[in-house]
């Protein structure tokens, strides 16, 4: 069960993970607001990730398989890995579904998600962007401070190379399609205008692109917010009326009371029944797209 966290709590912990404020000063905020260094730690463990319950398809599911691939990043800058999952049984050819993480690396929460891509038919693979740094370093907090080290638009091009890696890989029919979370989520938006052929992409409470970007996109957008999620949520209105203007394909889906993160079941963020229906969703778009 969901445990009980006041909203103001959850909107803190949005500020710090995303870097707007430091581990330090959310910790001093959390004691002030409770008066007690005890439950301020309570309350912060309390919102992290438990990534015990990151296993929707386990990875020794009999119907998929999985394992780790290396693909090259731009200008011989080196090699970068990705978790890699397709249908045991597949024949022939299937199209691939590009796994975007979040501002933390290649977690097991994203693997899960790239196993569950698999479950639905498709080939997943999900880039660990923390590569050049040594990988995912099994914690989230380290996480977030090493993928700031990265450069990001190095980091960007990485992602690029992961599309045509996947569009040109021996397992896959060439159409390929993306879905991220939160910092995921702007990455998705930020290829559809980059990358003229791909073929679908769905952010998650992605950052948005700029008004000027819009007219680059091809790739049909099906967009997912949480209604609690202001910081990310400001910037529609203004995607929209280019989105609009720019007649391009879109779909957006506003979750009632959903906050940011709504679809990651590791923490208490999730809301089952804005992330299974937003899943389903995700699932019956790549199968219009990419099919």
């Amino acid at each position: 069960m969901k445990p009980e966290i006041e909203q103001r709590f959850f909107d803190l912990y949005d500020r710090y993970a995303h870097g707007y404020i430091s581990r330090r000063e959310f910790m001093d905020r959390l004691t002030a607001i409770t008066a007690s260094g005890a439950a301020a730690l309570t309350i912060f463990n309390l919102l992290g990730p438990d990534y015990a319950l990151a296993n929707q398809v386990a990875a020794d599911d009999p119907d998929i398989e999985v394992g780790y691939q290396e693909y090259d990043s731009p200008d011989g800058a080196g090699k970068m890995r990705g978790y890699f999952a397709m249908p045991a049984s597949a024949n022939g050819r299937l199209p691939g579904v590009l796994v975007i993480h979040e501002n933390r690396g290649l977690n097991p929460y994203i693997e899960d998600v790239t196993r569950r891509i698999a479950k639905a038919g498709f080939i997943g693979f999900a880039p660990d962007a923390l590569t050049p740094l040594g990988g995912y370093p099994g914690n989230d907090d380290d996480g977030r401070a090493m993928q700031r080290e990265r450069d990001r638009d190095e980091m960007f091009e990485d992602f690029v190379a992961a599309v045509r890696y996947l569009q040109t890989h021996a397992k896959t029919t060439g159409k390929v399609g993306c879905v991220g979370f939160c910092y995921g989520g702007g990455v998705c938006n930020a290829l559809a205008v980059r990358v003229p052929d791909l073929a679908a992409a769905v952010p998650f409470y992605g950052r948005q692109v700029s008004a000027e970007d819009v007219a680059k996109i091809n790739s049909p957008l099906l967009i997912h917010y949480g209604e609690l999620d202001t910081r990310v949520n400001e910037g529609w209105p203004a995607y929209k009326q280019a989105l609009d203007a720019a007649g391009k394909e879109y779909t957006m889906h506003l979750y009632p009371a959903a906050n940011h993160g709504f679809h990651n079941d590791t923490t208490p963020r999730y809301d089952a029944e804005a992330a299974e229906l937003a899943w389903r969703r995700t699932i019956e778009f790549f199968r219009q797209k990419l099919v």
